[in-house]
């Protein structure tokens, strides 16, 4: 993204300077996928690809939002009056939904000038939209000089709020999390229940991480994720437990066999539990250096995912198979909540050339279409910039 082209385009909608920037980045999860929710592990990196914003004070109560990806209409919030989702630039509702979680904590505010631009696509299951919500949060407590007055962790859960009530997308608070607390050439065990972080080094100069797009795009709000959120929660009830991971391999199975859990519910309490502990042994290949192993749970999840939470698609399944036939790749899967968006490819990074050629040629062979292919490294998650 070009910064200076950026402030151009601040001064032509605002007719002013900018007083300074924030960047947020995108996610990719390495495994861990549907368990957030389920107060499981997961193992996420900020990549390379953020949302930069610009802003700048007012001496009013009023916050202007204008997105580059957006269109060209300013939207508009008065801190004085009801903050209240909207169908019109629907974009803004998670600019919305945080200006709400802010003024619901009684911070003395006034209104600020914001500009967004984005290089994390939007709809690929990257975290666009945490992305969006915490360089609107930390714009607002920088323009009003209270940097530093919300923790991670309540300033996490603030922007998942606002992704629940103006977004009406029940997510996790995996993503939101990692946009906060990501550290550059590492990735994050997020225990989803404590909150509890631990950062793991994943910047070996010999590997690469690629980030395959089919282009499929998805949203959590369809009804899809929130299904299976709630076929997740029965099966939990049904066994009794808080959330599925109190559950346990044997207990699931054990439940299966006697008839308490079936169908759709079975499926999902087998993928939640194998997934947390693929988690955790993924953790523990990371730090010993083993990427053979780390690359067979990146397999297991996908194939767990596809088969027994059934959100993987034709387009990722292609990605996945197509990647594991080409040398010097460890493991692949689809990452994010599914039903479309990106995948992950895991090689060493002398032979990432070919292996994205080889990817794109077998999926353009099959859709018709590209597969844009970038490769990341494990980024530092957001930042205040100075103008």
């Amino acid at each position: 993204m070009d910064i200076q082209g950026l402030r151009k385009r601040f001064d032509s909608i605002y007719h002013r300077s900018p007083s300074g920037a924030i960047s947020a980045p995108g996610r990719v999860n390495l495994i861990g996928e549907h368990t957030d929710y389920n107060d499981g592990f997961v193992l996420p990196i900020a990549i390379n690809r953020r949302t930069i914003a610009l802003y700048a004070p007012r001496e009013d109560r009023q916050v202007n939002v204008a997105s580059c990806q957006g269109g060209p209409a300013v939207v508009s919030c008065e801190l004085d009056k009801p903050i209240v989702p909207s169908d019109k630039s629907r974009w803004a509702n998670y600019c919305r939904g945080v200006l709400a979680g802010l003024v619901a904590r009684g911070l003395t505010l006034r209104g600020a000038d914001m500009l967004f631009d984005s290089d994390v696509p939007l709809g690929g299951g990257l975290s666009s939209s945490a992305s969006l919500e915490v360089a609107t949060a930390l714009s607002m407590l920088a323009a009003n000089g209270l940097d530093g007055a919300v923790s991670d962790g309540d300033l996490a859960r603030l922007c998942q709020k606002a992704e629940h009530e103006f977004a009406g997308a029940p997510c996790g608070i995996m993503d939101q999390s990692i946009v906060v607390m990501a550290r550059s050439g590492h990735a994050m065990l997020l225990d989803c229940r404590s909150g509890q972080v631990r950062h793991v080094p994943f910047g070996n100069e010999g590997l690469v991480l690629l980030v395959a797009d089919t282009q499929v795009k998805h949203a959590i709000s369809d009804g899809g994720y929130a299904r299976r959120r709630e076929e997740c929660f029965a099966a939990a009830a049904r066994l009794g437990l808080k959330s599925l991971r109190d559950a346990s391999a044997e207990s699931v199975a054990q439940a299966g066999a006697e008839g308490k859990l079936a169908g759709k519910e079975l499926m999902r309490a087998r993928h939640v539990v194998g997934e947390i502990e693929r988690t955790l042994e993924a953790c523990k290949a990371l730090e010993a250096g083993d990427f053979a192993s780390f690359g067979s749970l990146m397999y297991g999840s996908h194939a767990s995912l596809r088969e027994d939470y059934e959100v993987s698609c034709e387009e990722l399944d292609a990605i996945v198979d197509s990647a594991r036939s080409c040398p010097g790749v460890f493991g692949a899967r689809m990452t994010g909540g599914g039903f479309g968006g990106c995948a992950i490819i895991l090689a060493r990074a002398d032979s990432a050339a070919a292996t994205t050629a080889a990817v794109q040629k077998a999926f353009a062979a099959r859709f018709g279409r590209s597969c844009p292919i970038f490769a990341t490294t494990a980024a530092n998650g957001a930042e205040c910039h100075g103008i």
